[in-house]
């Protein structure tokens, strides 16, 4: 709700602990745009605390990385009204010198599906 009353998408980040990759997405890629005002969540795999789905379900975070199918951490997602994710997910670490481009090029399409522009 916070994410859509600024128009901006909803940014996901699956994590696991230990993962030096995620540990680098979050700390040089979601830390500085969470600092910016974009909201900025993580969900942990294996992680059995409970979280709430955009359907209102109450479930813990590793049964909700399972439901979203999602097998590989870091993953980004991004979401919209309803839950509905409005760009392509980011799986992996991709190359560090293009990470921050990937990520732009998804918020870019998921900050469009938001507005409407």
């Amino acid at each position: 709700e916070q994410a859509l009353q600024a128009k901006q998408p909803l940014v996901v980040m699956v994590s696991l602990h230990g993962c030096p990759f995620c540990k680098v997405v979050r700390e040089n890629y979601l830390y500085p745009l969470r600092a910016s005002g974009l909201q900025v969540v993580q969900v942990d795999m294996r992680d059995p605390r409970a979280l709430t789905d955009f359907d209102g379900a109450l479930l813990t975070q590793d049964a909700w990385v399972k439901k979203q199918g999602i097998k590989l951490a870091p993953t980004v997602l991004f979401y919209g009204a309803q839950g509905r994710e409005v760009a392509s997910r980011l799986k992996g670490a991709y190359l560090p010198d293009f990470y921050g481009a990937y990520l732009d090029e998804q918020l870019m399409q998921a900050r469009k599906a938001v507005t409407g522009a």
